[in-house]
């Protein structure tokens, strides 16, 4: 169930008549300021909310745009508020050609709308394109730093799109939306299902969007991996046949790195403890750790290739290995709550920046 306000008409630029955005959010304070200002004006603006009480609904509402009020007694996903935005766009913007999906910590180009409707414009197989999303802080922390990279995806025809891109109202409609029992890896699930329908996923050059991560903490960020690994591991066990491939490899990796590793270790050194003593069951922890330490430098190699700096490179490959072990705890997380026959788990790592700027906890 859902509530609605309606707004006040303001648009008036030409894209208004074929191009809609949905924005989704909670507690976004000043970020979601600045994603309403990136594009009421430009053309119909739908909002879902998912519980704010830091006055968003009402920011909303006062800059002329559509709001949704998810009804918080079903478990939030980002693919219901996706869905729920989409819905309304349809029923107020009848016309509406395409859609450009937006969380509302980010903030939309100056140039995107126009850039990704024309991309759509010039080829009518394309169902879906986003552009370069940038990080808007890199240098307010590692790991957001470490976002920015993770953005940064090869242009071309083979990619998945992330939370923020303009598709084919129509294509999206057919498919049913976004996969609403996915807590995460919804979008790369519907981008599969697109491909499946003979239309291609594209990513362009153009400028798309800054995003205000606001990770500062590394509590934040392991939160993040583990609620990746619950959807990773929903999708690669539970999830549409066609999109069961998408994760597969990032699964077994982390399957290896972040618990058979460590089993494979533990075990060899009680077998060596047993045979030989505590000293040869000393050497194979470090002979393990020595391994472990290796496959951090072979990824921090691949960061450095990606355009980090030293530090920041090393960094990067001890917390993606790090990150397996949190991965795998969201993916058993995952299979906990499908043994207990439960709905998605909310798992959130975003923290709250009220008006004025600046994080001041994690919710």
């Amino acid at each position: 169930m859902t509530e609605r306000s309606e707004p006040t008409p303001t648009d008036a630029s030409p894209l208004a008549s074929r191009v809609g955005v949905v924005a989704i959010g909670r507690n976004e304070g000043e970020r979601f300021a600045r994603c309403l200002a990136s594009v009421v004006g430009q053309c119909p603006v739908v909002y879902v909310d998912s519980g704010s009480t830091d006055g968003s609904i009402e920011l909303a509402e006062s800059r002329g745009a559509h709001v949704v009020r998810l009804d918080m007694r079903t478990p939030f996903t980002a693919s219901r508020a996706r869905n729920a935005g989409l819905a309304r766009l349809r029923e107020v913007m009848p016309g509406a050609a395409y859609v450009m999906f937006v969380d509302g910590d980010c903030e939309v180009d100056a140039g995107w709308l126009r850039a990704g409707a024309v991309e759509l414009d010039s080829d009518a197989k394309v169902a879906i394109v986003s552009g370069r999303l940038r990080e808007f802080f890199p240098q307010a922390s590692l790991y957001n730093r470490l976002a920015d990279l993770e953005w940064n995806k090869p242009l071309g025809d083979r990619g998945h799109c992330g939370g923020n891109a303009m598709m084919r109202t129509a294509v999206i409609a057919e498919l049913g939306g976004f996969d609403e029992g996915l807590l995460a890896g919804e979008e790369p699930d519907l981008c599969e299902r697109v491909r499946a329908k003979g239309f291609i996923v594209r990513r362009i050059a153009a400028e798309m969007a800054r995003h205000d991560l606001a990770m500062m903490r590394f509590g934040q960020w392991w939160t993040r991996q583990r609620k990746g690994g619950y959807g990773s591991f929903d999708v690669t066990l539970f999830g549409p046949r066609v999109s069961r491939g998408i994760f597969r490899k990032a699964v077994v990796s982390c399957l290896v790195w972040g618990l058979g590793f460590f089993v494979g270790v533990a075990a060899l050194a009680a077998l060596a403890w047993w045979w030989r003593g505590p000293v040869w069951a000393g050497l194979v922890v470090l002979a393990g750790g020595a391994v472990w330490l290796l496959q951090a430098l072979r990824i921090a190699q691949g960061g450095q290739k990606r355009g980090l700096g030293t530090s920041d490179a090393i960094a990067f490959g001890v917390l993606t290995l790090v990150g397996k072990v949190a991965y795998v705890l969201g993916g058993v997380r995952n299979l906990r709550d499908r043994l207990l026959r439960r709905g998605p788990a909310t798992i959130n790592y975003k923290a709250v920046v009220p008006a004025g700027g600046g994080a001041t906890h994690a919710v």
